[in-house]
């Protein structure tokens, strides 16, 4: 945990002993009363946390903002639902790298049972944003949504003449995810990758009738997680020197 995170209603305040952030504050950053450390407000400033009193209930804690975190990167990232702990770690490792949405899709080939997860259906999912976002010290979360189609989640997307889309797929991309990212000139992109089985027929027509160019990360299979988190170091790297 690289930033403490609180909502804006936590600080100033107590914040229970039980809480992980307060046991991390004192067992792993070590801190005692009068002592500071890096915390931030979610979708809020940063800033630096004091620690001013600690009982055997709760600590008492300040905060004082010191600047705003940048704007998210204009990465739209589009996911074939899929198994929760998949789920669990792209949404901790998107937010870490930094996108602007997550919208995981049902597809040709998503297994219906996996929206309705404990993993969505308790909020669980909220707390990997968070954990991600702390790994970056940023403050900043991406929207979420797991309930759309495919063809409903592209529909309110940004233009290709305003935003690039490009979708990885194993068997028909025409081109490498590079080359396709080095030849755009829009800002935004639209990345979209099928679920662990991949798109299905219907799905890469859906894809190709909205605009979506088919692209690879070469000729080995990779698991989704791990497309993802390649993925988007391309795009990043690309969007970065745009």
């Amino acid at each position: 945990m690289n930033l403490v995170l609180f909502a804006t209603a936590e600080l100033p305040g107590l914040l229970p002993l039980a809480d992980p952030r307060a046991q991390h504050i004192l067992k792993v950053l070590r801190r005692a009363p009068s002592d500071t450390f890096q915390a931030g407000l979610i979708d809020g400033p940063l800033g630096t946390a004091t620690l001013l009193a600690a009982d055997n209930t709760a600590l008492t804690l300040d905060f004082a903002p010191s600047n705003e975190p940048p704007p998210l990167p204009p990465i739209t990232l589009i996911v074939g639902l899929p198994r929760p702990q998949t789920a669990r770690d792209i949404l901790r490792d998107a937010t870490t790298l930094g996108v602007s949405q997550i919208h995981f899709v049902s597809s040709e080939r998503t297994d219906p049972n996996y929206a309705a997860a404990s993993l969505w259906t308790s909020g669980e999912w909220q707390r990997h944003l968070l954990t991600g976002a702390a790994q970056a010290c940023d403050t900043r979360l991406p929207e979420v949504t797991w309930t759309h189609s495919l063809a409903s989640a592209l529909a309110p997307l940004p233009s290709p003449a305003s935003a690039c889309r490009l979708a990885l797929d194993n068997y028909e991309a025409t081109r490498s995810l590079g080359a396709a990212l080095a030849n755009d000139a829009t800002h935004s992109l639209v990345l979209a990758l099928g679920p662990e089985r991949g798109w299905g027929p219907a799905d890469r027509t859906t894809l190709r009738s909205a605009g979506f160019s088919l692209c690879s990360l070469g000729p080995r299979v990779l698991r989704l997680e791990t497309a993802v988190t390649v993925a988007l170091g391309l795009a990043l790297h690309a969007t970065g020197k745009r």
